[in-house]
């Protein structure tokens, strides 16, 4: 026994990787810190949008807006309930695209994938003009650069996350606790005013031009909606909390749907209270904000902190849609390049079209938040419909103890889901919302065919069989391309002769002296190595060759062209090298099937 025990001491333990301890994983509050910033972020802009739909029929219909508030918040609670199941059932993950892509089959899942690349990117655009917002109702002179704010805010984020710089959860738990307490402050102090404690904003004239009506209810529950975004982004980081998994990201979910559901009702209460309708330059929350705590030193801060939240909601696409484009490459519907990663961890080509989107669509609304809102959420709910119904799928397939009970709670969920999704579509249709009809078809169509170009790549090629024995091919030969006799020459025929049976080296000189020249001297060098000689009258030194390589590859031999290229200590004076080496590669690569070697020469100066 004490062997044994001596045995299990002295055996080497084998280093764990960043990432692979359980220190390194998430506790239940550090995940609503690290997960939970799209949902939470969404008071500063969701119940604006009720009270700017609502405001058509004049201040005396902001009273809808508790209901309507109560209506999304159950809503919520549905969602919340839902994915609390979908984590139960996908602990590796359940994000809308593997959830369809598992259940729901092909179609589905490039509905999916659409849908979150839709989501993301307005997530990145939404927050980020929500931010620019608050930004400005504390400093009024910004209220007309919000698209510069913008603009240097999604640089930042880029620039941040090409470097590789994550997020840690533990650095994300101050901002979330200011955040949360500044907005409970704000619901608790103004509901224990009598009358608010300050008035900010230039008053805007009302003009009632509809009545309120179901149709008007229903537009501003569809605006109210975008604040259900970010509900799903717990069930899709399972993997990243700590053993039990599952409970914790079920209690986090809950604790997110709790704070999420208190903030909305608190803020409509005091919207409903005070009447608080839309003023010039400052934003709905930010009023609430002044009405609470003055215009003091908590104001200014106030909109501070909900500004870096927003920053840092806007952050979490960057972590999200990389990762997405990479899955999508795996399954060969996005080309193979978004799955390669640099040095750092980071997915470079997905961080660069995430941020060239965002930045179009930002300046194609001029970063006005409630432009972007009837494009957003259509997005989110189709996931929501999607993994819902996926887990509906799951249940009947399955048939676990108690599956009906289980089937029917997603099947409320999908269903609710659905409904808020057609309300959403044909209420913001001509707002917008036309946009995103367009965009996921045509998204779902350029997967499908990526897809099939990489099916008929991999059936001309015949991946996955074992080939035939390769066959014995004639002498090569390599061709070396060079301009006169020089270091860079001994350095590429060196490097020839060590690939090939035979080596030529071609020159191609317009001028008949500098062409007698030059066999002068490789006569005097004498390197063992034939040189052809080329004139060309008309000074062109690509086609000359081209025309030599394709001649040379007519009887059968496998040939390669050794392209010598001066590479430069330092990247500042790539500009002055010639650059006539890549364009002959690029044009034989183009128009002969040879194989063309780049070969470099690295200066020391």
């Amino acid at each position: 026994m004490a062997y044994g025990l001596a045995r299990r001491e002295l055996r080497p333990r084998v280093p764990l990787r960043p990432g692979e301890g359980e220190r390194d994983h998430l506790t239940s509050l550090e995940g609503l810190a690290a997960l939970s910033l799209d949902a939470l972020s969404s008071v500063a802009y969701g119940p604006e949008a009720i009270v700017l739909a609502l405001v058509a029929a004049g201040t005396g219909a902001l009273t809808a807006t508790l209901p309507i508030t109560l209506a999304i918040t159950f809503l919520l609670a549905a969602l919340v309930v839902s994915y609390a199941q979908v984590i139960a059932v996908h602990p590796d993950g359940g994000g809308a695209y593997a959830v369809a892509k598992k259940d729901l089959g092909r179609t589905a899942a490039l509905l999916a994938a659409a849908s979150l690349v839709v989501d993301y990117v307005l997530t990145v655009a939404v927050s980020l003009s929500a931010g620019a917002d608050a930004l400005a109702s504390a400093f009024p002179v910004l209220v007309h650069g919000k698209l510069v704010v913008c603009l240097v805010g999604l640089a930042l984020l880029t620039a941040v996350n090409l470097r590789g710089v994550t997020e840690s959860a533990r650095v994300l738990m101050l901002p979330t606790v200011l955040f949360i307490g500044s907005i409970v402050g704000v619901i608790v102090l103004g509901l224990v005013r009598s009358h608010p404690a300050a008035v900010v904003g230039t008053a805007l004239p009302i003009h009632a031009h509809e009545t309120l009506g179901l149709l008007l209810m229903l537009k501003a529950f569809s605006s109210g909606c975008s604040a259900l975004t970010g509900v799903e982004a717990i069930a899709n980081a399972v993997p990243t909390f700590r053993t039990p998994r599952v409970q914790r990201a079920q209690r986090t979910e809950l604790m997110l749907g709790a704070l999420l559901g208190l903030m909305l009702i608190g803020l409509a209460v005091l919207i409903r209270r005070d009447h608080v309708a839309p003023r010039a330059g400052v934003t709905v929350l930010a009023q609430l904000t002044a009405g609470a705590y003055g215009t003091g030193w908590a104001y200014y801060g106030t909109n501070l902190i909900v500004t870096l939240i927003l920053l840092l909601a806007a952050n979490t696409s960057f972590g999200g849609l990389p990762v997405l484009m990479s899955l999508l490459a795996r399954d060969h519907r996005l080309p193979h390049l978004f799955g390669l990663r640099a040095e750092r961890p980071v997915y470079r080509y997905g961080v660069l079209t995430l941020a060239l989107a965002a930045g179009t669509l930002l300046c194609a609304v001029d970063a006005n938040t409630h432009r972007l809102i009837p494009l957003f959420a259509i997005g989110v709910f189709i996931g929501f419909t999607l993994s819902q119904s996926g887990l509906v799928r799951h249940w009947a397939t399955q048939r676990p103890p108690g599956w009906a009970h289980r089937a029917l709670i997603n099947g409320i969920g999908a269903l609710l889901t659905t409904l808020a999704g057609v309300i959403l579509l044909t209420t913001k249709f001509v707002q917008g919302a036309w946009v995103v009809v367009i965009a996921i078809p045509l998204m779902m169509l350029l997967f499908d065919r990526i897809e099939r170009y990489y099916t008929r790549v991999g059936q001309e090629l015949e991946l996955g069989r074992i080939p035939g024995r390769p066959a014995p091919a004639p002498a090569s030969l390599v061709i070396v391309p060079l301009g006169e006799v020089s270091r860079l020459a001994q350095h590429a025929l060196s490097a020839a002769l060590a690939l090939g049976d035979e080596v030529v080296a071609v020159a191609v000189h317009a001028d008949p002296g500098g062409a007698r020249a030059l066999r002068e001297t490789w006569e005097r060098w004498n390197p063992g190595v034939r040189l052809d000689v080329i004139d060309s009258p008309h000074r062109s030194l690509v086609q000359p060759v081209v025309d030599y390589v394709q001649r040379a590859a007519r009887d059968g031999r496998q040939i390669a062209v050794l392209i010598p290229e001066v590479e430069p200590r330092h990247r500042r004076y790539e500009i002055l090298q010639n650059q006539r080496g890549l364009l002959l590669a690029t044009v034989l690569r183009a128009r002969t099937d040879v194989v063309v070697c780049m070969l470099p020469y690295r200066l020391s100066v």
